[in-house]
């Protein structure tokens, strides 16, 4: 059976099976205002509208990350912006929306804090940058209780951009509406003087992405990946083929040098079971989710080994050979993670009938380690 994406179309009435659908996914981060190189000027509302159309409404990203930081020069054109157009656009942006803010106790913060009084019921995430540099984790909290005020589901993602920041990770994402946190590899890596180097940073940064991971799972938390910079010397239209499948999209990515690279890292990231990836320029946005997807093959085995285990009731206890191996429970459930993993992404449609009375067999401890997050798995489909 031929698996469909969500990007590609559905008929109407088609079901589609959901699981949480929390996860951040591809993150893209989107100036509200941007600067027109060729012209050496901002765009005006006209143009901000036009590009608000055509890019951020309809994006194949899982998250449109509006940006009111770093990437920000024209900041009060930006909030002013946002406030005019989001509430009318929302609808047709097709994944999360998030905000990235200013950092803690400054001017800019503040501005931003009274932008999302007007428009907080249009965003699912709050990206908190340089998180826990000023004040430590009192940072988080504080802006937990003002957004319960704003709108009481809005998320919070701190970004871990210097090495105080990794050194209180845990106390960061101890709030209940830290769901994921950021690694910000390029302001990490000037903190700690490394020269880092865009086609092997991930193994520049490893043990240091490793310390974050091991955080993020005692507290419950997903962690969200790098961003990239290389970019191809073509038309990335030109290099990918029409389809998402995973596996046409990584062999078209390997033909370039750039994109190779990208590749490598966002599958790094994704066997680190990393839960999303941020990216800077939409071209990322189809290799890096390929990253994450599973192959056909290998999301077949993955239900081939739960199935197995299901006919011999093995969940609780008990190896079966499959293929070449011997296998017991541990195996049997890093393949139901698998398939898990590609549901909450929402990018697949799978059976999770099967996945969830597997699940129920399970004994309570090691349901928390197929699912080690603090936000609640929720199996069903929706009509």
């Amino acid at each position: 059976m031929k698996k469909q994406y969500i990007h590609e179309k559905k008929s109407s009435g088609e079901k589609e099976s959901v699981a949480a659908g929390i996860w951040p996914g591809i993150q893209l981060y989107y100036p509200p205002v941007k600067f027109v190189p060729a012209q050496g000027r901002y765009e005006n509302a006209e143009e901000a509208v036009m590009r608000l159309q055509n890019h951020a409404c309809g994006s194949a990203a899982d998250t449109i990350l509006f940006d009111l930081e770093d990437g920000c020069h024209e900041k009060n054109l930006s909030r002013g912006f946002l406030e005019r157009m989001l509430p009318e656009y929302r609808e047709k942006i097709p994944g999360r929306v998030a905000l990235r803010i200013n950092q803690f106790g400054t001017e800019e913060y503040q501005r931003d804090l009274q932008s999302l009084e007007l428009i907080g019921d249009y965003v699912n995430d709050v990206i908190l940058p340089k998180a826990g540099e000023l004040h430590g984790a009192s940072e988080v909290q504080i802006l937990a209780e003002k957004l319960e005020k704003i709108n009481p589901k809005i998320r919070i993602q701190p970004i871990v951009e210097h090495p105080l920041s990794l050194k209180i990770a845990d106390e960061l994402m101890a709030n209940p509406k830290v769901e994921h946190i950021i690694f910000g590899i390029h302001d990490f890596s000037r903190s700690m003087s490394i020269r880092l180097r865009p086609e092997v940073w991930f193994n520049q940064l490893y043990p240091f992405l490793c310390d974050l991971l091991l955080k993020a799972r005692i507290a419950g938390c997903g962690v969200i990946g790098g961003v990239e910079t290389l970019l191809p010397e073509g038309k990335i239209s030109e290099l990918l083929p029409d389809s998402d499948d995973p596996s046409e999209v990584r062999a078209a990515a390997r033909k370039d040098p750039s994109l190779s690279v990208v590749l490598d890292h966002a599958l790094s990231e994704s066997d680190m079971g990393l839960t999303g990836k941020q990216v800077i320029h939409p071209q990322h946005i189809r290799v890096c989710r390929a990253a994450f997807l599973e192959e056909e093959s290998e999301l077949t085995r993955s239900w081939q080994i739960v199935e197995a285990a299901n006919k011999a009731d093995a969940w609780k206890g008990g190896a079966i050979r499959f293929e070449n191996e011997m296998m017991d429970p541990p195996m049997f459930t890093k393949a139901m993670q698998r398939i898990i993993r590609q549901t909450v992404f929402k990018w697949r449609e799978e059976p999770l009938a099967t996945i969830k009375e597997a699940l129920e067999k399970l004994p309570s401890k090691v349901q928390k380690e197929v699912w080690p997050y603090k936000s609640e798995l929720t199996l069903g489909v929706k009509k």
